[in-house]
């Protein structure tokens, strides 16, 4: 009797060491596990590296007050979301390995996707999918290490994740940097002011008539359809913006200047640069909510530096973790330095002025327009 009790006894050991051992096998990676189920995605612990929740207002709020800025720190390893040039919400990334880099650079949400799989990577889960490039670069929930881990994209813990989708809508301006740059306000003569125009049309049929001297499309721009929990944002009294906000594109290298709206081009024109050999850097000027009828349009100004600041570098080497919190802030000198080497003929200006919104963009860079950069993008301007 006794020997029997010693082997159940022995048994019970044995078999509660083995299923302790499956319990906590959990690979680091993403990617090397492909048979993750999207319950084990939403259901997984992160770890004490990761930080979900950085400022006291961390949560993603149900609508958005005006254009959405989202910038990702890869030295920080860490997403920060503006609304209307006011820092709403910082939550942890991981982004890609030194195989796999994220690219750095202007990108914009090109397509949005609650439960998507990647046809690249193993049928990978990706869910609440939000793609910035057609090559396969995206934000999405996913597994956060605690340190860059993945195959180029910028994964987002879950609940960030979730209230992100909800908010943004296509053409919402992404930018990827070494440091973590913010916006900064600036005032310059040479910056466009929005004149009276008239729009009737669906945002979600895409058709519509505008004033005749524009005759400038208006594409699907329709807004999402609420926060994680089911809130629309007609609820919310939010009303969707009809027109799609246009983008101006001034290379350096093309000595042009492009402009498109909701991802469809309409005109591109010469651009007399200053001093066409010196460098100007890249900035990435947005028009905020006009405060109202006549007023100036508030423009803020993103500047992102071409290499690691030393601090950044220091930092690095110093531990194995995402560094503590800080940033770049965008200085308007630099920028301003840009727009006063700029020329641009009048009546691109006029033409510009009329199309402009709430949601506009002027990226100002030493580069040409990326290969990614298509029918379906608004501009990608890669630093890197």
């Amino acid at each position: 009797m006794m020997k029997r009790f010693m082997r159940w006894f022995l048994a019970a050991v044995v078999m509660s060491t083995l299923l302790g051992a499956s319990a906590h096998a959990r690979p680091l990676f993403w990617y090397r596990d492909g048979a993750w189920s999207i319950k084990h995605v939403f259901s997984h612990k992160h770890r004490k590296g990761t930080r979900s929740d950085l400022t006291k207002n961390s949560q993603v709020p149900n609508a958005s007050k005006g254009p959405l800025l989202i910038v990702v720190s890869i030295a920080d390893q860490r997403i920060s979301l503006y609304d209307d040039g006011v820092l709403i919400a910082r939550s942890s990334v991981s982004t890609g390995v030194r195989d796999h880099p994220t690219p750095l650079g202007v990108f914009s949400v090109i397509g949005k996707q609650k439960w998507h799989r990647s046809n690249i990577y193993s049928d990978a889960p990706m869910p609440y999918m939000q793609r910035i490039t057609w090559s396969g670069i995206a934000l999405h929930a996913g597994n956060l290490p605690g340190y860059p881990a993945s195959h180029g994209c910028i994964r987002l813990t879950n609940d960030f994740a979730i209230r992100l989708f909800h908010l943004t809508r296509r053409g919402t301006r992404v930018i990827i940097a070494h440091d973590d740059i913010r916006p900064v306000e600036i005032n310059n003569p040479r910056l466009f002011v929005a004149k009276p125009k008239v729009a009737i049309g669906s945002p979600e049929t895409g058709s519509a008539t505008q004033a005749a001297e524009t005759h400038a499309p208006l594409v699907s721009n329709a807004q999402a359809q609420g926060d994680a929990k089911g809130l629309d944002f007609a609820a919310a009294g939010v009303t969707p913006q009809k027109v799609a906000p246009i983008s101006i594109f001034v290379s350096r290298k093309l000595s042009k200047l492009f402009v498109r709206q909701g991802f469809t081009p309409l005109f591109d024109v010469p651009a007399d640069i200053q001093n066409p050999n010196e460098p100007m850097g890249t900035h990435v000027f947005s028009a905020m909510e006009f405060p109202n009828e006549g007023a100036a349009i508030r423009w803020t100004v993103v500047s992102i530096p071409e290499q690691p600041s030393l601090r950044q570098k220091t930092s690095a080497k110093l531990q194995k973790g995402p560094a503590k919190q800080r940033a770049v802030l965008s200085t308007p000198a630099q920028a301003n330095a840009a727009l006063n080497r700029i020329d641009i003929p009048q009546d691109a200006v006029e033409r510009i002025d009329k199309l402009l919104t709430p949601g506009s963009s002027l990226i100002i860079s030493d580069y040409g327009i990326s290969d990614e950069t298509g029918n379906d993008t608004d501009f990608i301007v890669l630093t890197h």
